[in-house]
């Protein structure tokens, strides 16, 4: 067992689900000592990552992450969606005030990597940019977060990630494309491979281990994880529980409406869902079909109900069992829902 009270402590992750890294990332950071500098190696397969504060249905085409087996993550930080594959290196520096320096960690990365051969530089405020023939290319973006008494820097390296990916699975903001001239930006960002063969995923943990060692003048044991050999860090188990559920991924969406309307062989159908923490609130239904009475009442019902397709389905494929009478209404219904929602 790992003293806790080391005063380094270096995890790394054999795991490639994301909802187990962050609940590592996000439990290390809560109950570390104060007196403790912490480095957490991981990366994530086919992973779209949400910002805390983001709308998964508003941001994300979940219908297509569902159909690839793309994962749904929302992290404890602010900020936008990102992809992470394999291709990513993600690295988290996390360490108690006033000992928390984001430089440190930061040099600590430029050195790992000059070790490698790269010759890379910290550019504005949160990205790392390698020299190439063609100009300068960011390889790293970071965010960090800080508490009263800690602070944490955690960032990824693009070794060979696909970058186009992300956007098969983002809806596009077209205010945020327009201010963020996302074309521009992704022509400036490269996978270091493209330059340095051979790097890979195992070469660069080692290489920002060795670097986190040398900076302080230690050395610690390196703690393997993954859900079968958990992390000895107090509380994990009910936050990897969170993480997991879909409460948090998809219900800690902010409130919203989804409006949207269809016609049917039996009449038009205008349906405005309230949506608030993944459930529907409330539901208004306008109609001109001849059993309008009948529509409301399934309006109604819809309250309360999970904002989700297959839920949504099932329900409303159960109220087609109650009432065989009006069965193919109530299948066109749970098919439009189905469909109109993911």
């Amino acid at each position: 067992m790992q003293d806790n009270h080391h005063p380094l402590r270096v995890f790394i992750s054999t795991s490639t689900h994301p909802w187990f890294n962050l609940a590592v990332e996000d439990t290390i950071f809560r109950t570390m000592s104060a007196e403790q500098n912490v480095l957490f190696l991981w990366r994530n397969d086919n992973t779209v990552v949400i910002g805390r504060g983001q709308n998964a249905w508003r941001e994300c085409n979940t219908r297509k992450m569902e159909q690839d087996g793309v994962v749904l993550a929302r992290r404890q930080s602010g900020g936008g969606a990102v992809f992470h594959d394999l291709g990513n290196t993600n690295f988290t520096f996390m360490a108690g005030k006033p000992g928390y320096d984001k430089s440190v960690s930061t040099q600590i990365v430029l050195d790992a990597l000059n070790t490698l051969g790269i010759e890379a530089m910290a550019s504005g405020r949160n990205d790392l940019t390698m020299e190439t023939p063609n100009g300068p290319r960011k390889i790293s973006g970071s965010a960090y977060k800080e508490t009263k008494d800690r602070g944490f820097h955690h960032g990824t390296l693009l070794i060979n990630a696909n970058l186009a990916r992300l956007g098969d699975y983002l809806n596009p903001d077209p205010k945020k494309l327009q201010a963020k001239g996302i074309t521009s930006v992704r022509a400036r960002v490269a996978n270091i491979s493209n330059y340095v063969p051979g790097i890979e995923h195992q070469t660069l943990c080692n290489a920002i281990k060795t670097a986190f060692f040398n900076h302080f003048g230690h050395t610690a044991e390196i703690e393997y994880i993954s859900p079968e050999a958990k992390p000895d860090v107090e509380g994990f188990n009910a936050l990897y529980e969170k993480q997991c559920s879909w409460a948090w991924n998809f219900g800690k969406s902010p409130q919203f409406m989804h409006t949207f309307d269809e016609r049917f062989d039996w009449g038009g159908v205008e349906l405005h869902l309230d949506v608030h923490q993944g459930k529907i609130v409330d539901c208004q239904l306008f109609t001109d079909s001849l059993t309008p009475d009948l529509l409301e009442t399934l309006a109604n019902q819809l309250i309360g109900q999970r904002y989700h397709p297959d839920s949504l389905y099932q329900f409303v494929t159960r109220q087609a069992e109650i009432d065989p009478e009006h069965q193919a209404m109530y299948q066109d219904i749970a098919q439009w829902l189905h469909h109109a929602i993911a």
